[in-house]
């Protein structure tokens, strides 16, 4: 077997939790799924899972007319694997053996390796030039259907093609921090954006804590908040801590609240390497007291708006669960309402490309409190295209926008002020 063996099959492993059993990739690494692999094996079987996830729908039409019936979920994983690698460049010797070998010793489908050896053998032949012809591949319907109806048709193809087209590496430096050494292009909004990342803790910078990496989106809640030294912040849902970090570097006292002792203890480490301070509290935000200067509120949403970093999520979802999220989002903004002392502000965002689970939310809630009005005024100094400021003066961003410069995450955000 080859030196790619052990990562092809946990490509293999990983596809058949995401698509037979409905599971997240970051529920598998977190269960252990990459432990035993080398850090060179990780790193490829983890880029190489996300590439098929991508390339679903191109691989399957090219496996369509290889394929006389459907093959059981694993084999047709590995042929899913094989084709994406071969259409992508992979040696096909290499490639096809591999996934020959990892059928045959499947203790129920290893009858199976001689249809793996024949199909990937045709696929290698014709695959590659099939493979560019191909439409980029669209969403489930489940999702696409209310994507469609929110931003239009032509809008979602732009949105599919910058999920194909995956994400470059973004990155937040700390205040008056040199970020030349790592080279990339400075973003109107401020962020460092590369177009290859590599291995990220091993870029200029990193051991000593100039910077961290967070999409040039997820950048902009915390720019919209304007903490200043001294303020007591609160920041709801707060892992894995990139707003966090931005708060306090601002000099403000940051409390950092999330219901994940997993995720929190990532937040822990990145405080700890960049030398920032943050009261950490492990916790459900609807029990959260206090009274503060500002609140930060990224609530739990259905992370429409990071799939180009995350395609494993509109195939291991499938929607049932928004209308709980978006009461709970509901119910969160109202809480972190009642934690915004008069003349305070509050920052309500979602990584979501729902209207529902953004502009509704703010809606309504300007309905629901009188006290309650959205300052527009900040969006002027977030470097953020007019265009993109809504009917309610919250701010949409959606992937399709800077599609010269590698797109962005999908998100919503308002800057919400309690009268004195």
């Amino acid at each position: 077997m080859s030196d790619g063996t052990q990562a092809r099959r946990t490509v293999i492993y990983l596809l058949d939790q995401v698509l037979g059993e409905g599971r997240l990739l970051a529920e598998c690494y977190a269960a252990g799924a990459l432990e035993r692999l080398s850090p060179e094996d990780r790193a490829r079987a983890q880029r190489l899972t996300l590439q098929t996830l991508r390339s679903l729908e191109r691989a399957d039409r090219v496996l369509q007319k290889h394929l006389k019936k459907s093959t059981p979920l694993t084999v047709q994983n590995a042929l899913r694997l094989g084709t994406v690698e071969l259409c992508g460049g992979g040696a096909p010797h290499g490639v096809v053996n591999d996934m020959v070998a990892i059928i045959s010793k499947h203790r129920h489908h290893g009858k199976l390796k001689g249809l793996v050896n024949a199909v990937l053998r045709k696929v290698a032949e014709k695959g590659p030039a099939e493979w560019g012809k191909l439409r980029v591949p669209r969403l489930p319907k489940w999702l696409r259907k209310p994507l469609v109806e929110a931003w239009g048709a032509e809008t979602m193809l732009e949105i599919e093609a910058a999920h194909f087209a995956a994400a470059p590496l973004d990155i937040t430096g700390k205040p008056g921090t040199d970020l030349a050494p790592l080279g990339g292009e400075v973003l109107a909004t401020g962020s460092l954006r590369l177009q290859e990342g590599g291995q990220v803790s091993a870029l200029p910078g990193y051991a000593t804590g100039d910077w961290w990496v967070q999409d040039a989106a997820a950048a902009l809640p915390a720019q919209m908040l304007q903490a200043k030294p001294g303020e007591r912040v609160l920041d709801l849902c707060a892992a894995p801590g990139g707003k966090t970090m931005q708060i306090s570097a601002s000099g403000a006292n940051v409390t950092a609240v999330d219901a994940s002792a997993a995720r929190m203890e990532r937040l822990r480490e990145n405080l700890s390497r960049t030398g920032l301070v943050a009261d950490l509290v492990v916790g459900d935000a609807l029990e959260q007291s206090g009274e503060f200067d500002a609140v930060l509120l990224d609530a739990p949403c259905s992370a429409t708006g990071t799939i180009r970093r995350h395609p494993d999520l509109p195939h291991a979802k499938d929607g049932s669960a928004f209308g709980e999220l978006i009461e709970l989002q509901a119910r969160m903004l109202a809480h972190a309402w009642s934690l915004v002392k008069p003349g305070g502000r509050l920052v309500f965002c979602t990584c979501s490309l729902l209207p529902d689970e953004g502009e509704c939310q703010v809606e309504e809630a300007l309905e629901m409190f009188a006290d309650m009005s959205v300052d527009r005024d900040v969006l002027a100094s977030l470097g953020i295209d007019p265009a993109w400021i809504t009917e309610e003066g919250g701010l949409r961003l959606r992937p399709d926008y800077w599609p010269g410069q590698g797109g962005m995450d999908g998100f919503y955000m308002a800057l919400l002020r309690k009268s004195a």
